[in-house]
């Protein structure tokens, strides 16, 4: 649904600072929280303006009764000004997304209801719930490790877990915009992942 698709969103330095939905992003435009950018030209865009825009043929866009609206790519925020925290918050989203949703002692990609969190030295054994010592790992290497260390019961880890290097909120998988994204994601200080 084209309403769920990625928009950038840049703050008002027009330095990339989220991932929104086209949905979200439409709505900034319309409250004037934001503005349309047009990645081809750099043109700026409030509401009426980018929904009187020309759809052109195949090109995405929202439908209403009365108006086909262009897809937003980059939307630029009217106030906010600062870069956000680089800091990345160890969670179970966080976690998956560095495992890629992958058995860390297999290799094994099954449903993400069938992954789980492995301590690697187990809580039982003091260990704490950190990058360093937490793993995805699938339901049948989870059971089999219990609350051994891998070494215990033959498991080898694929990788040692460590905290990842990306910025928290500019992961972007499978992305359709990442040729227009790309002038905007060229600052050093962001290592994004553009995964196809």
């Amino acid at each position: 649904m084209v309403l769920q698709e990625a928009t950038l969103v840049l703050n008002r330095n027009w330095v990339p600072i989220d991932v929104t939905t086209v949905l979200n992003a439409l709505c900034k435009v319309y409250e004037g929280a934001a503005r349309v950018v047009k990645p081809d030209d750099y043109t700026i865009h409030d509401f009426d303006s980018w929904a009187s825009l020309t759809v052109a043929k195949g090109e995405p866009c929202v439908k209403t009764v009365t108006l086909s609206i262009p897809v937003p790519e980059v939307i630029v925020l009217a106030r906010y000004g600062k870069i956000p925290n680089q800091d990345l918050t160890f969670s179970r989203w966080n976690l998956y997304k560095r495992d890629r949703y992958t058995c860390q002692y297999c290799g094994k990609q099954p449903r993400t209801e069938d992954l789980s969190i492995d301590h690697v030295i187990p809580r039982a054994r003091g260990g704490k719930s950190t990058w360093t010592n937490c793993v995805l790992a699938c339901m049948e290497c989870n059971a089999k490790k219990a609350s051994c260390t891998p070494e215990d019961v033959g498991l080898k880890l694929r990788r040692i877990p460590a905290k990842p290097r990306w910025t928290p909120r500019l992961v972007l998988a499978r992305i359709r915009h990442k040729v227009s994204w790309e002038q905007f994601l060229s600052h050093a200080y962001w290592n994004v992942e553009l995964q196809e």
